[in-house]
């Protein structure tokens, strides 16, 4: 039963390849269509010739011809056949036909071809568009690779067989071929053996990928140059994955931008001897945009794997092992990274005449992908040294009005009863995306204030006369009251039946604290003295002292 197989070349290339060496088709006269050559080669069969051509009718007649490839145009030929057998086609008017070379000497030879149809038309020296290799033909027999599906226990494969040589003026006496090279591909991997005396080669190599196409090929070397092999059928394999599992110190991490985290864990391997470890495996978080984190696990199959506040992936996976590990499956635990950016916060913070606290600031972020809260607040705290014991005073709403990176939002407050001696700060809450943020500690002070041995004098007084006031201005430092010297007590005035007191003017006090000043007396009436109106910076008001004083 004849072979259907068939070689595609173009019809022009063989016309134009007879226009080369100076030939063209001779057609009988009044005919036309007649027969063109495609191909001529040796299909890798040792001292076989297949000629592929066509014509309008059947060919009766075909006649190769054969020329040392580097002869020049008109060197005689180095030998010829006419003995063609139609190969395969389904008729003779297209097809390939096939005859026995026989030449005195291996190499590379031109071929030219001599065609005639039924009706007398013929081509002569139409020259082939491929060269006749007429050289020793090195193939591999008996192959082997073992274990044919590697695992992880097993994970050399040694690949074995024997190089054979036909040579083509003896094309049914093989031999075997020693001192050959031998390019073993096994698909990313590639390496080559040498074939001993009796042709045989063993190579050993660890496949890298699960399944890949073995390919064995022999390559010409000085005992046989010029040496051709065929294409082969490449061997199939693939290796046996098996599954995975490994431990995590975490399955969720929260970090400051700027800051590292660290999981560490165990992996492991099933084989045929149980649960063992599994080392020289990757080990990363990632999740679909992001791999946030990756290591390797040791020989004992350890990990330790940091990460960084580079990337947050909040969605992620731990991934033991990669899909395309030759010996093992790969696993996946949940895992969730969060990142708090970074964020600033400033305070401005006084204490008024009448003991109220006003607490002014900002805060703001630097990262684009960071984001405000619905509503972010802001804490002020106090504490008594600045260092420890803090308690919260009030909760701050921070108003976001810009919504964008560096630009700061605002928070304000006023506190009526705060404790006017301690030290304050404003620290931001944060949430999962934005960090707390806390200002420097403020120490804010300011002292209690009275007004002892308040008197006004003479009493009564004719009006137009001084009127002198005694009494000590004074602070309360701890439980101890002390002068206020050089300070500026306000003097009111009350009219007899009247309910208001005026304001009439600043008395001084002296290095001891002793009230100083005089006024003229105009009416009757109640007067007073408190330090409210110049307090200075870490004194309260003081609560009034009255004096009634008759005029006559």
């Amino acid at each position: 039963m004849r072979r259907s197989t068939l070689l595609a070349a173009a019809t022009a290339t063989a016309l134009s390849a007879s226009l080369f060496t100076g030939t063209s088709p001779a057609w009988a006269d009044g005919t036309t269509g007649g027969p063109v050559l495609s191909d001529a080669s040796d299909w890798y069969e040792p001292g076989l010739l297949f000629v592929t051509a066509h014509s309008d009718n059947p060919l009766i007649s075909i006649t190769a011809h054969f020329y040392p490839l580097g002869a020049p145009d008109g060197a005689p030929e180095a030998g010829s056949t006419a003995d063609f057998t139609q190969y395969s086609g389904s008729d003779a008017r297209s097809g390939t036909w096939r005859a026995p070379v026989h030449l005195a000497e291996l190499g590379d030879y031109r071929v030219t071809v001599d065609l005639q149809d039924a009706s007398g038309a013929t081509v002569t020296a139409a020259l082939s568009p491929h060269t006749l290799h007429y050289q020793t033909v090195l193939t591999v027999t008996g192959l082997t690779a073992t274990p044919d599906v590697p695992d992880f226990l097993h994970q050399e494969v040694s690949v074995g067989g024997t190089v054979v040589a036909r040579d083509p003026r003896d094309p049914n006496a093989p031999a075997p071929a020693p001192g050959v090279t031998v390019a073993v591909d096994a698909g990313h991997v590639h390496t080559r053996a040498t074939s001993g005396a009796d042709g045989r080669f063993t190579a050993v190599f660890v496949p890298s990928e699960p399944s890949f196409e073995l390919y064995t090929t022999p390559e010409a070397s000085s005992g046989y140059p010029g040496a051709v092999s065929p294409p082969t059928y490449p061997e199939s394999m693939h290796t046996a994955q098996a599954p995975v599992r490994f431990s995590a110190s975490a399955h969720t991490l929260d970090l400051h931008q700027g800051a590292t985290g660290t999981v560490t864990g165990h992996a492991e391997i099933q084989t045929a001897s149980g649960w063992q470890p599994l080392p020289h495996t990757p080990v990363a978080v990632q999740d679909d945009a992001v791999v946030a984190g990756r290591t390797t696990t040791d020989e004992r199959g350890d990990y330790t794997l940091r990460l960084s506040s580079d990337n947050a992936a909040p969605d992620a996976e731990i991934i033991a092992g990669t899909s395309g590990m030759p010996f093992q499956q790969s696993a996946t635990e949940p895992f969730s990274l969060h990142i708090a950016y970074t964020t600033r916060t400033s305070l401005s913070a006084f204490l008024n005449d009448d003991g109220s606290l006003t607490a002014r600031g900002d805060v703001y972020f630097e990262d684009t992908r960071a984001h405000w809260p619905a509503r972010p607040t802001v804490t002020l705290q106090y504490s008594k040294d600045g260092k420890t014991g803090w308690k919260d005073a009030a909760t701050v709403t921070v108003a976001v009005r810009h919504n964008k990176p560096l630009i700061p939002e605002t928070f304000a407050r006023t506190l009526t009863k705060p404790d006017t001696d301690a030290y304050w700060r404003a620290r931001f809450d944060g949430n999962p995306d934005l960090a707390t943020s806390t200002t420097k500690p403020v120490h804010l002070y300011r002292y209690a204030t009275r007004i002892t041995g308040f008197h006004a004098s003479p009493d009564p007084v004719r009006k137009g006369q001084p009127i002198s006031f005694a009494g000590t201005l004074q602070y309360k430092k701890g439980i101890e009251w002390k002068p206020i010297p050089d300070g500026s007590p306000s003097l009111y005035f009350r009219p007899r039946g009247s309910t208001t007191y005026h304001y009439v003017c600043e008395l001084g006090s002296d290095g001891k604290g002793h009230l100083k000043g005089k006024v003229s007396a105009t009416q009757d009436g109640t007067w007073a003295i408190a330090l409210s109106r110049q307090t200075g910076d870490h004194y309260l008001a003081s609560t009034k002292a009255t004096d009634y004083v008759d005029v006559r």
